[in-house]
């Protein structure tokens, strides 16, 4: 099966930034989006970004629109999210996620389309 493995989080100051990153082993397909998710204290699972390597499209919370950027290495099935201008609200728990989807396809971001999932990395944005 599919394994993904995070790193990057940690603490860092309101206003500062971090790079999480992702990479995955065991695919059998080469389509798919990789993606963000993040859990914050009390509250539900939300879709970050995403990146589709079928039509290398991109989704992005609108919370997040113009602070984060996701990117990725195919060859090496890596994901990674620069968050800049990090806020208070961005803490929480962020997990890795993955979904092989048909060539061409777009990236689909929603928790319940991914297949395999990190075991989640913690960021917390504090002063």
């Amino acid at each position: 099966q599919v394994q993904l493995v995070e790193s990057g989080g940690g603490l860092v100051q309101p206003g500062g930034s971090l790079t999480l990153s992702c990479t995955g082993s065991g695919f059998s397909r080469f389509f798919n989006v990789m993606g963000w998710f993040r859990q914050a204290p009390e509250k539900e699972r939300e879709a970050i970004s995403c990146a589709s390597n079928a039509d290398n499209s991109t989704y992005y919370e609108t919370s997040v629109k113009g602070r984060f950027s996701i990117s990725r290495d195919n060859a090496k099935n890596t994901v990674y999210l620069q968050m800049n201008s990090l806020k208070p609200e961005d803490t929480g728990v962020y997990y890795c996620a993955t979904t092989f989807i048909k060539g061409g396809s777009e990236a689909v971001c929603l928790s319940e389309r991914m297949e395999a999932w990190g075991n989640g990395i913690l960021v917390t944005v504090s002063s």
